[in-house]
């Protein structure tokens, strides 16, 4: 029921977030997020409602990074991200997401671009209920520090999100009007684009 009901607010935010959201969304992230001498970066291809990731991808690549996208092996693994270039070959996943032809390298990424349904402010997203992203940051962080960037609408934000021990906090989470930097004990507010 949380999930249905966050996919409709995620919609009504989308359509009042506007189509320069996923530019702003990109010149907010780069203005706030250290990349901390990060080469890889993960990504994703937007569907359905989700904010398109596309415009902050290719200012990854022009900064010269390399970028994947995640590929689903199976029911409760981790994911595996393999190199991506808009034009490469794409295989349709069971989720309905696309990601890169198996003949693709793997990529082991320093920073995630992590899709979600809604989040808050300590952190915490809502996700698909797969539990792909909580079990791969977990594998990641025991290997290389990695930055989590939980990437959606402002409209997404809920008071609280319900987490487990299993749930992985994010480290930031940047939406079309800010930046906002998740700590160990509280988040600091960076306001980068005033949404009035």
């Amino acid at each position: 029921m949380a999930r249905k009901a966050a996919t409709a607010q995620r919609i009504s935010a989308s359509l009042e977030a506007g189509p320069e959201a996923a530019n702003r969304l990109a010149e907010n992230l780069l203005a706030a997020v250290p990349l901390r001498n990060a080469a890889a970066v993960s990504g994703f291809l937007p569907i359905g409602s989700e904010i398109d990731t596309r415009p902050l991808l290719n200012r990854f690549l022009e900064k010269g990074l390399d970028i994947c996208l995640p590929v689903v092996l199976g029911k409760d693994r981790p994911l595996v991200f393999r190199r991506w270039r808009d034009g490469d070959p794409m295989v349709e996943e069971a989720y309905g997401t696309q990601a890169p032809a198996p003949e693709a390298p793997e990529v082991e990424p320093d920073l995630l671009l992590v899709p979600m349904l809604a989040f808050d402010r300590t952190g915490y997203r809502l996700g698909y209920g797969g539990g792909f992203y909580d079990r791969t940051l977990a594998g990641l962080r025991t290997v290389k520090p990695v930055q989590a960037v939980g990437v959606a609408f402002a409209g997404q934000e809920m008071a609280y999100v319900p987490h487990d021990d299993l749930d992985q906090p994010l480290d930031w989470i940047v939406t079309e009007r800010e930046a906002i930097r998740i700590k160990a004990v509280g988040s600091q507010h960076l306001r980068l684009v005033d949404p009035t």
